[in-house]
């Protein structure tokens, strides 16, 4: 698990340290008291923008030099702990620096160390924005049980933005040039496909397995944006030159996967269900997912940040995730207003009261 997480200059916390965490740990405050920043700057101890997407200029304090700073020891039993370090200085701020127990790393090094998923209320419109952020989601997902995934993906998108470039020049591309592009996009986007594709199938199965209550259920199917095999995909891309250099972009490759999900029992898409099935359905993802991860022959350390779920569940619901949350081995980190819909679980967690950018220890 983390402890001793530091918090400098981030968001509204001048100087924020919160120590002596538990399995389960609270925020609790008033909006904008600046419980979601606790959460993005824990996500930031992974590959990525964390939970927000946001800017690096964005993160740093209005008030402060536009440097920040988040650290924290990832403790595992039996072993020293590691010191997992991200920020920016104010003289580079366009670029984010990680530090792995003092040494400078690559971000995508991070998902080595300990895997991070969250929900957001962000997320609530997932199934009814663009396939970009389900991509996204799914990828998150992946990482959690294939750490190479992040490295796969740079991969992919550093070669897609090459090809486009190319297919948007004036002049036409030399075709060695595309050949080599081509190879090295099919390359890294054949792995990235059938890592998506492989969990996918996983967590079908695995939520095929679980009732229809208290959350609604739903059913996944990976659709791919073109040929998973690289040789296939490789075959497409040169084939399909003309009409995407006419484009002056890729139309065939895994930036165009979606995955496409369904209510089980009605059959209906996501996107037409309500707010409040579409609520059940991705926390149901969620913990099938945490379950599918108990299962695994690799175990890393793993935390789950829940940013104000319970407060939209009814009792039975809330019960229900608790209790599944408590059967699981990752650590969890839960906001809210009030202290009032987590009784059921007040008792083993740590909790913290989160006012103007200040974490005062309660229990």
């Amino acid at each position: 698990m983390l402890d001793r997480i530091l918090l400098s200059r981030f968001r509204n916390h001048r100087e924020t340290a919160v120590d002596g965490t538990a399995q389960f740990n609270l925020l609790v405050g008033e909006n904008g008291a600046g419980k979601t920043n606790v959460l993005e700057a824990i996500s930031l101890l992974s590959p990525g923008r964390g939970l927000r997407r946001a800017g690096l200029g964005d993160m740093p304090g209005q008030q402060f030099d536009g440097g920040f700073a988040v650290s924290a020891a990832l403790l595992v039993e039996g072993e020293e702990p590691v010191q997992l370090g991200t920020g920016v200085l104010p003289e580079r701020p366009g670029r984010r620096l990680v530090q792995i127990n003092g040494a400078e790393a690559p971000a995508v090094r991070l998902a080595e160390w300990m895997s991070i998923g969250w929900l957001t209320p962000a997320m609530d419109r997932l199934f009814v924005e663009g396939a970009g952020a389900r991509r996204r989601f799914l990828d998150r997902l992946v990482l959690a049980v294939r750490p190479d995934h992040a490295g796969n993906a740079t991969r992919l998108e550093n070669a897609l933005r090459e090809r486009n470039r190319l297919l948007s020049d004036d002049m036409p591309p030399d075709p060695r040039w595309l050949d080599a592009i081509e190879m090295q996009l099919a390359e890294a986007g054949s792995m990235v496909a059938m890592a998506r594709a492989d969990l996918v199938e996983k967590l079908e199965h695995t939520l095929a397995a679980l009732p229809e209550s208290p959350f609604a259920r739903p059913s996944l199917a990976y659709q791919p944006g073109g040929p998973i095999e690289a040789e296939a995909l490789i075959r497409a891309l040169r084939e399909g030159r003309a009409r995407e250099r006419a484009a002056q972009r890729t139309l065939t490759g895994p930036h165009r996967d979606e995955i496409r999900v369904t209510l089980s029992g009605k059959g209906q898409p996501a996107a037409d269900c309500s707010t409040g099935e579409q609520k059940a359905m991705l926390i149901a993802i969620t913990l099938a997912h945490s379950q599918l991860l108990e299962g695994g022959a690799e175990q890393r350390p793993r935390l789950l940040l829940l940013d104000e779920v319970a407060a939209h569940l009814d009792p039975l619901r809330r019960e229900a995730l608790f209790d599944r949350l408590r059967a699981g081995s990752a650590q969890v980190w839960l906001t809210g207003t009030e202290i009032a819909p987590f009784d059921a679980i007040a008792k083993e967690a740590a909790v913290w009261e989160v006012s103007s950018g200040s974490v005062r220890r309660l229990s």
